[in-house]
C-alpha cells in the first residue's frame, strides 16, 4: 500500500466501538450526486393517512416503491397511495453509488435496464426536479483470453436488443479513461449512456410526479400489521388507522421480511455490508475535458467512477471476506433504524483496493476523504422479488434489489402494466417471486447471498452452476443413490442429474464457452436412449392435482386445447388475455372430474399461483393440491423400454393396450405408479409417477430388469440434445409471455374452434387474422468447437435480423442445432442465415422440421410400408 494511502486511510474517521450502525449524520456523508448533495435534506411532514379506501397500497418510500407509485398515478389509477415508516430513501437507496447501465448478462432484464435510463433521461423535463444524471458511458475490462471470450458471448446476446454495446479494442478503452494502467487490457465492453444518477434526487423526481399524477406519499407511517379478508382485500393497519386496499404491494427494502412475516410468509433476503470510498480532488482527474466512463475492473472486482474531481470505487469482496447483517434475519431491523450506516472496514477491501490503484494508478497519491459502508439487501441468486406472490391473493413484491437504481424505472413500470393489465407485459420469469419456495431456509438464502456477492464479477458462462447451500432438503428419493455417478444441476432446489460418469471421463464442473468434458459423455447416453434404453429422473417436475365438481370446466377455461378424456393425456399451453403462452403442462385425466397436471420444475408456483388465481375469479368449485415433494418420476426411455418394463408387471404394455398419450394405474414390481405413455426424448418411453419413498425400490427394479437391454441411466443434457432433434420446444424458450402459439408452431394444441372462450381466444383468432409477423424456425450450423445454446444474434446481409431460442449438438446429424425466430419473409425451408457464436459468424440453414421423427410418427410410416427417418 502507498505511503499516500495509508496516511488518507489514518485521516479517516476511527472506527465506532461497541454497537452495529454507525450513527452519522446524513449531511455529513453525501459524497453522490457529482454537484449539490441533497443527502441530509429531510422534508418535514405531519404524518396522515388521508384516506381509508384504496386501490393499490405501497409499502415501503425507496426508489422502486416510489417509482412504482409514480408509474400507477400516470397510467390513470385512481387512489393509489404509498407508505413509508421513516423517510422517502430511508433504507439502501440514499446511499447507492447510484450506477446505471444499459450492460445486463441475461436477457430480460435489458429491457429493464433501458427502459429505466430512457425515464431518467427525461425526468428532470417532466418533473421539474433535477435528479443529477451523467451518461458518460461504462467499460467492463477484459484482463484474461476468458474474459475475451465473454465479452464476445455476451455481444452476441446483446445484438438482437436494442440498445448500444461494443467490443473494442485496448487502444480505444485508453482513448476513452486515459488514466487506465494498460498493461493488462486485452479488450473492453462499452456502453455509451450509461453512467449514474442521484439516488435522492431520482427519488424525489418520483415522488414530484406520484404527487403530479394523483398519488399519495405518506411518511412517516408504519405499517404495523396486514389482514388479508375474504374478499381478497386488505386491511392495512398503521398507528393512524387502517386503509383498506384492493392489493398491497411490498417494497420495503432491507424491512420487507418483516412485511413478509406479518402474512406468515418467510421471504428469503438478508442485508450484505457494501462498501465504497471515495477520494479528494485528484488533479490528473480535475484536468480532464470530459467526464470519465464507469469503469468495472471485472478481475479487481470493483467498480469505479469519476466523482466531482475525485474518484469513487466500491468492491465485491469474496464470499470468505464479506459480511451479512444476519441478525436481522433472525431478530428484524432495529428501530429507528433508517439512514444509518455500518462501521466501514477497509482492511476487508485492501486487496480490491490495491488492484484499483494498480489499474489507475492516480489513486496511490489521493487522499480518501470517505467510506460509506451501507446495508443492500440480496436474494439469493442476487436477483430480486417481482410479481403477485403464490398463496396469497392480492399481494405483490418488489424487493430483494441488490442494483435497485437501475431497476427501479424499469420494474415500477412492468408492475404498473402487470397490475393494470392482468398479464405481465413481457417475460421475466427469472424475477418471479414464486422461483422460491419452503425449501428456501435462512441459512440456504445465507449462503447463497454470500456467494452471489462474492461472485458479482466472475466469469457467467452458459450452463452455469453455484454450488453454495446445495444441496437443500429438496432431493429426490435417488439423489443419495446417484450423487456420485453424475454431475448434478440445479434446479428450484432440486438436485437433478446433468450428465453421468463413466471410468475415463473428466468428471466435475468444468465450465466453458466452447464443448467441454460433458460434450462426449452427452453423446454416449444420446446413443444409449436412441439404441438401447434409459432412465432418467424427473422428480422436479412440478405436480398438481385437481378435482372437483368444476374441474372439467376450469381446464377447459385455462386451456388452448381440449380437456384430455378420462385415460389420455395432451400437451396443453395457458394463454394470457394477449394470446402469449403463460404455461405448457401435461395435462391426464387418471379418473372422471381428476386430473394431474405436470409443468416444468421452475415454473411449479408460478404456474400453480395462475391457475389459483383463476379458481378464485371464476369462482370455480375445486380442490387443487400440491403434490410436487411427495411424488417422484421416473423416465424409461428407448426401444427396449417396453421389454424392460413389460418383465415387471401384468399390464400389457403393447401399442395396441397402452397407446401413445395413454396413462394408466399399474403395479412394477408391486410398486404403485401412474404410468403415462409419453417422453420428452420423443423416443418410445414412459413417465412413471409414484410416492417418493418408493424412488429406490423402483429404480432398482428396472435396473435389474434392463440388464439383458444394456440399460443405464442420463441425463438432462442428452434429453435436451434428444427433444431438439424431434423438434419439441421448452417453455421459457421456444415460448413464453413474449410468444403467442402461432409463431412457435404449438397450432396443433390450440382449439379454436372449441366452444369454451379460453383466457386468450379471442386475441389469438386477432394475432391469426393479421397475420405473423415473425415464425420459429429449425437450423443446422456449421460450426467448429461451439454450439449455439439461445439467445444468440441470427443474421442476413450483414444485419441482425432475429435470435435463437435454444441450441445443441446433434448426434446423429454430427452438426450444431436451433430454434430461431426469424421475420416471416426469411422463414422458409432452405433460407441461408448466419449465427454468432463467440464473435464469429456461422453459415445456418433452415430445414424441415424435425430432424428425427418421434418413435409414434416412425411407427405409423412403418405401418404404411415406408421408410421412416431416423
Amino acid at each position: 500500500m502507498s505511503a499516500v494511502l495509508r496516511g488518507a486511510l489514518r485521516r479517516l474517521r476511527p472506527p465506532r466501538r461497541g454497537g452495529w450502525p454507525d450513527p452519522l449524520s446524513a449531511a455529513a456523508l453525501r459524497p453522490l450526486g457529482c454537484g449539490a448533495g441533497p443527502l441530509g435534506r429531510k422534508e418535514t411532514r405531519s404524518p396522515s393517512l388521508g384516506k381509508d379506501n384504496a386501490d393499490t397500497v405501497i409499502i415501503g418510500g425507496g426508489c422502486v416503491g416510489v417509482s412504482l407509485a409514480y408509474h400507477l398515478a400516470k397510467a390513470g389509477l385512481k387512489d393509489v397511495v404509498l407508505l413509508e415508516k421513516s423517510e422517502l430513501t430511508a433504507g439502501s437507496t440514499w446511499h447507492a453509488a447510484g450506477l446505471t447501465t444499459y450492460f445486463h448478462p441475461g436477457i430480460n432484464l435489458k429491457k429493464i435496464h433501458s427502459y429505466s435510463i430512457k425515464l431518467y433521461e427525461k425526468l428532470e423535463e417532466e418533473t421539474g426536479q433535477a435528479v443529477g444524471f451523467h451518461q458518460p458511458g461504462s467499460i467492463r475490462i477484459a484482463s484474461t483470453p476468458t474474459r475475451v471470450d465473454e465479452f464476445k458471448y455476451q455481444m452476441t446476446r446483446a445484438g438482437w436488443h436494442p440498445t448500444e454495446q461494443y467490443l473494442i479494442t485496448p487502444e480505444k478503452v485508453q482513448e476513452l479513461f486515459p488514466l487506465l494502467n494498460m498493461d493488462t487490457v486485452l479488450a473492453g465492453l462499452y456502453n455509451p449512456g450509461d453512467g449514474h444518477i442521484d439516488p435522492y434526487s431520482l427519488t424525489m423526481a418520483l415522488a414530484a410526479g406520484a404527487r403530479k399524477y394523483g398519488a399519495q406519499i405518506n411518511y412517516p407511517v408504519q405499517v404495523t400489521n396486514l389482514n388479508s379478508r375474504s374478499d381478497g382485500t386488505w386491511e392495512v393497519e398503521t398507528p393512524l388507522g387502517i386503509i383498506r386496499a384492493k392489493r398491497v404491494v411490498n417494497t420495503a427494502g432491507f424491512w420487507a421480511r418483516d412485511i413478509g412475516k406479518m402474512i406468515g410468509l418467510q421471504h428469503p433476503l438478508v442485508p450484505v455490508h457494501h462498501q465504497y470510498v471515495v477520494t479528494s480532488t485528484i488533479p490528473e482527474v480535475k484536468a480532464l475535458k470530459t467526464e470519465l466512463p464507469v469503469i468495472r475492473d471485472l478481475e479487481g472486482s470493483y467498480y469505479l467512477r469519476q466523482e466531482r474531481d475525485g474518484l469513487l470505487f466500491g468492491p465485491y469482496e469474496s464470499e470468505e471476506k464479506m459480511k451479512l447483517q444476519d441478525s436481522w434475519v433472525t431478530n428484524g431491523v432495529p428501530p429507528g433504524f433508517g439512514k444509518e450506516l455500518f462501521e466501514s472496514d477497509l482492511d476487508r477491501i485492501m486487496e480490491h483496493i490495491e488492484a484499483a490503484m494498480e489499474m489507475v494508478p492516480v489513486l496511490k497519491k489521493a487522499d480518501i476523504v470517505n467510506t460509506i459502508a451501507g446495508p443492500i439487501t440480496y436474494s439469493p441468486d442476487i436477483l430480486p422479488m417481482v410479481g403477485p406472490h403464490q398463496g396469497v391473493r392480492n399481494y405483490w413484491v418488489a424487493i430483494g434489489f441488490g442494483y435497485g437504481i437501475i431497476h427501479a424505472g424499469g420494474i415500477g413500470k412492468y408492475l404498473s402494466d402487470w397490475i393494470l393489465d392482468g398479464e405481465p407485459p413481457f417475460d421475466l420469469i427469472e424475477l418471479d417471486p414464486n422461483r422460491y419456495g419452503k425449501w428456501t431456509t435462512t441459512e440456504y438464502t445465507a449462503a447463497k447471498a454470500r456467494e452471489s456477492y462474492g461472485f458479482n464479477n466472475i466469469v457467467g458462462y452458459p450452463k452455469e452452476e453455484r454450488f453454495a447451500g446445495r444441496p437443500t432438503e429438496r432431493t429426490s428419493g435417488l439423489f443419495d443413490l446417484l450423487k456420485s455417478k453424475c454431475s448434478m444441476g440445479f434446479h428450484a432446489g432440486w438436485e437433478q442429474p446433468h450428465w453421468f460418469y463413466k471410468p475415463g471421463d473428466e468428471t466435475g464442473y468444468k465450465p466453458s464457452f466452447r464443448r467441454t468434458n460433458w460434450f462426449d459423455p452427452v453423446g454416449r447416453e444420446y446413443k444409449q436412449v436412441m439404441g438401447n434404453v434409459g432412465v432418467i429422473d424427473l422428480s422436479p417436475f412440478g405436480k398438481f392435482k385437481v378435482k372437483g365438481t368444476d374441474s372439467v370446466k376450469l381446464l377447459d377455461h385455462l386451456f388452448a386445447n381440449v380437456v384430455p378424456k378420462v385415460g389420455s393425456t395432451n400437451i396443453s399451453h395457458m394463454l394470457t388475455p394477449r394470446g402469449k403462452v403463460y404455461a405448457e403442462l401435461t395435462v391426464s385425466q387418471l379418473y372422471p372430474g381428476e386430473f394431474m397436471l405436470v409443468t416444468g420444475s421452475g415454473s411449479e408456483l408460478h404456474d400453480l399461483r395462475w391457475i389459483e388465481e383463476n379458481v378464485m375469479r371464476g369462482r370455480y368449485k375445486v380442490e387443487i393440491e400440491n403434490v410436487t415433494d411427495e411424488m417422484g418420476v421416473l423416465g424409461v426411455a428407448g426401444p427396449y423400454a417396453r421389454q424392460v418394463l413389460q418383465k415387471l408387471t401384468d399390464e400389457d404394455l403393447s401399442d395396441g393396450s397402452f397407446k401413445f398419450l395413454q396413462s394408466k394405474h399399474l403395479k412394477l414390481s408391486d410398486i404403485a405408479v401412474t404410468a403415462i405413455r409419453i417422453s420428452y426424448t420423443g423416443e418410445l418411453g414412459w413417465e412413471l409417477y409414484h410416492r417418493k419413498e418408493d424412488s429406490i425400490s423402483l429404480y432398482n427394479a428396472i435396473m435389474e430388469a434392463g440388464q439383458k437391454e444394456g440399460i443405464d441411466n442420463f441425463g438432462t443434457y442428452a434429453l435436451n440434445a434428444l427433444r431438439l432433434e424431434k423438434g419439441f420446444r421448452a417453455w421459457g424458450a421456444e415460448m413464453n409471455c413474449d410468444t403467442n402459439p402461432l409463431e412457435a408452431g404449438l397450432e396443433y394444441f390450440v382449439k379454436l374452434n372449441k366452444p369454451a372462450d379460453f383466457t386468450g381466444k379471442q386475441a389469438l383468432k386477432q394475432i391469426k387474422e393479421k397475420g405473423l409477423k415473425r415464425r420459429l424456425v429449425y437450423l443446422t450450423l456449421e460450426t467448429d468447437n461451439v454450439d449455439p445454446e439461445g439467445n444468440e444474434s441470427v443474421w442476413h446481409n450483414g444485419k441482425v435480423i432475429g435470435n435463437t431460442t435454444s441450441g445443441s449438438f446433434s448426434y446423429s446429424a454430427q452438426q450444431s442445432l436451433a430454434f430461431a425466430y426469424v421475420p416471416t419473409e426469411l422463414s422458409k425451408v432452405g433460407q441461408k442465415l448466419e449465427v454468432e457464436l463467440l464473435g464469429k459468424n456461422y453459415p445456418a440453414t433452415i430445414i424441415q422440421e424435425p430432424l428425427v421423427l418421434t418413435e409414434p410418427a416412425r411407427m405409423r410410416l412403418q405401418k404404411k410400408g415406408e421408410s421412416p427417418k431416423i
